[in-house]
């Protein structure tokens, strides 16, 4: 398993996790498109935020791994604004290359793919 070095681990000040320590013995958590509600509590529409924002600055346009991403913060992204970047995609994998839907990620979160959200 990749480990992302520079990439924070949780949004600052919080809980909300953004990578893993280790892979998991029992099994690689799989990436599932998760439905995002209108009613989601405003701390996780920011941590969502905060990891798209941190996605973009670390790796940009470019393709990448997901690595020790956490699939849970992953998923709340996957679909939408993170997409695969390979086929046949394989959602179990710490190696499965994933890209930023630039289109989409701005469309949803303009001011973390302005660099606005770290200032």
């Amino acid at each position: 398993m990749l480990k992302h070095r520079g990439f924070p681990g949780r949004m600052p000040g919080t809980d909300f996790q953004f990578t893993i320590r280790r892979a998991n013995p029992r099994g690689i958590t799989p990436l599932t498109e998760r439905e995002r509600y209108r009613d989601r509590r405003p701390a996780d529409k920011r941590a969502d935020e905060a990891f798209l924002a941190a996605l973009w600055q670390h790796f940009g346009s470019d393709p990448f791994e997901r690595g020790n991403l956490d699939a849970g913060r992953l998923s709340w992204l996957f679909g939408r604004e993170v997409l695969p970047a390979e086929d046949p995609f394989d959602p179990a994998s710490y190696d499965a290359l994933l890209r930023i839907d630039e289109a989409a990620a701005r469309q949803s979160f303009p001011d973390a793919m302005a660099g606005k959200f770290w200032a």
